[in-house]
């Protein structure tokens, strides 16, 4: 309106040729224009009194002026957050790196920027996923560790070391360490095989003897301890040869002890080399020091695997000659080597002998009588297993659980996994997500409903978030017994939450809703789906081009 007005101004302040025109005083005459002339072609107009002319006609009120028209109250707008909410803390942090910023303090003051308490689980958490540069998480470190809550001692490095080793970041590693024995930091013997254990899996062998060689840049003493971390990271990759090669050469320089043969003996072990394990056997008697359980459990082990069953009872037997009475891990040969055959009465009996030699199982020894029980089928000694591995205060780790559950889904009906998951929840043990998942599936297809949505229930009460997985295992699992009310409403919920399940799941549900006879809900779930599906089309397009909103 105002663009008119001021068009309407400066065609008024033109000279016109009306007579009635001319006598009439007007305010704006000053604005008028000379006569034309040969030299003059264009009207000059004044800016300034064309704006003070406008603010006359327009004037802009004060703040202690009343406006004539009064707004609306708008209502009171929530507090706004801000737009990375959603996201973890070390998603943050990470992300200050895909922003490409260039120098050190420009990322340091952007990471600051975050205001995210940084403490070693954060620290850990940011450089062990995602996918940083070596030399992004080797600046996030130094800035982590100028924090409060990250101390400035060899733990922290562990973490840093650990994560770059995983990477092969074997410069930045090298360079981190460096910058430690700066610091005046010294390394320990957890430092050391992080560092020799990188450097073997990577299959850098020869550097990691190396690395051996020159213990003084890392502060750790080269005694037998230090031996003892090399020949453990060699045999636990299988490079039993080179740690034996390891052993020849160090013999005379470092004093060697029961353990650093039992080291070699175990890799070879594993193979089934009797003969180098009897070898190494020969070896410490010639230098004075005497086997122990472990290393007869070595050889009984390594007998067994060549089905030379005979002769690892033999040797068994003669333990106690030898004045060494056997342990747990002398028990746990021979009840690994008759489960290795099916032989479980066998198995059963010298379980039953450790147990009369006041020998406490450990963990090992249920998981290994427990999967064998599992993989013939053998159900019900494996649930009276497990309840003899909980009774006795043994604590299975969340990997033996969800591999439990696992193997007992893999047929029949979820009862047997249900009792071993509500056993394992009972006595505080951590169930996986992906324990969860197999659960979910099973029921689904069974169509246990009730079940189903107890366990989704404790699972979100775990701390766990569905995704598109859990979803669609409860929405077939409603859809087969006939809740299609509830599936829609489930169905909602995870298009609600960015999920959009696939075209099997959405056409069992559809087709029940069609064949009884709910075209509306139907058809308003089509919507939905069809608007979910352009979105999800629309992020897979962006991701596609690196565009990540």
């Amino acid at each position: 309106m105002s663009f008119r007005s001021f068009r309407f101004l400066v065609r008024f302040s033109k000279p016109h040729h009306h007579p009635h025109l001319s006598t009439h005083c007007s305010p704006l005459s000053s604005l008028r224009a000379p006569p034309c002339s040969p030299h003059y072609h264009h009207p000059h107009i004044d800016e300034r009194l064309v704006l003070d002319q406008i603010s006359h006609l327009f004037p802009i009120p004060n703040s202690k002026s009343q406006n004539p028209v009064s707004k609306p109250l708008e209502p009171p707008q929530p507090d706004a957050k801000p737009v990375d909410a959603f996201l973890l803390l070390e998603d943050k942090l990470r992300g200050v790196f895909l922003q490409k910023l260039k120098g050190k303090a420009a990322i340091e003051t952007a990471l600051s920027n975050v205001c995210v308490d940084v403490d070693v689980n954060v620290l850990g958490k940011v450089l062990n996923n995602g996918n940083l540069s070596g030399e992004s998480m080797v600046t996030f470190f130094n800035w982590a560790v100028k924090q409060p809550g990250v101390p400035n001692e060899v733990g922290s490095y562990h973490v840093i070391v650990k994560a770059l080793g995983r990477r092969k970041f074997f410069v930045f590693m090298m360079s981190v360490l460096c910058d430690m024995r700066k610091r005046g930091i010294d390394g320990d013997l957890l430092m050391l095989s992080i560092v020799i254990d990188s450097f073997v899996r990577a299959g850098h062998v020869s550097r990691a003897i190396q690395m051996f060689g020159s213990l003084d840049d890392l502060g750790v003493r080269r005694d037998t301890e230090a031996l003892n971390v090399l020949l453990s990271c060699l045999c636990h990759r299988s490079h039993v040869g080179a740690a034996n090669s390891v052993l020849n050469s160090m013999r005379g320089k470092v004093c060697f002890d029961v353990g650093t043969y039992n080291m070699v003996a175990g890799g070879w072990s594993k193979i089934g080399k009797v003969g180098e394990v009897e070898r190494i056997m020969r070896e410490m008697e010639a230098d004075g020091v005497g086997p122990d359980c472990r290393t007869f459990g070595f050889l009984m082990e390594s007998l067994g695997r060549v089905g030379r069953m005979d002769e690892a009872v033999e040797v068994f037997c003669a333990m106690r000659e030898k004045n060494c009475q056997p342990d747990t891990a002398a028990y746990n040969a021979m009840i690994f080597n008759f489960v290795s055959v099916g032989d479980f009465e066998e198995c059963m009996k010298y379980y039953n002998m450790m147990l009369s030699d006041n020998c406490e199982p450990d963990l090992d020894t249920f998981v290994r009588i427990i999967t064998a029980f599992l993989r013939v089928r053998k159900v019900a000694d494996a649930l009276q297993m497990f309840d003899e591995m909980l009774r006795r205060g043994v604590v299975p780790s969340i990997g033996t659980i969800t591999a439990f559950i696992k193997r007992l889904c893999s047929y029949g009906p979820p009862y047997a996994a249900l009792v071993i998951y509500k056993k394992a929840r009972k006595s505080g043990c951590v169930i996986s997500m992906e324990a969860y998942k197999i659960l979910l599936m099973r029921l689904s297809k069974v169509g246990k409903c009730g079940t189903l949505l107890s366990i989704w229930e404790e699972m979100q009460e775990c701390g766990y978030s569905s995704d598109l997985e859990v979803y669609e295992y409860i929405i077939c699992g409603l859809c087969n017994v006939g809740q299609l009310e509830n599936a829609v409403l489930v169905m909602e919920e995870a298009l609600g939450k960015g999920f959009c399940p696939s075209r099997l799941v959405y056409s069992k549900l559809s087709n029940k809703l069609l064949a009884t006879k709910k075209t509306e809900m139907a058809y308003k779930l089509f919507l939905k789906i069809k608007h979910a599906r352009s979105l999800e089309n629309a992020r897979n397009y962006w991701r596609s081009n690196g565009w990540h909103f």
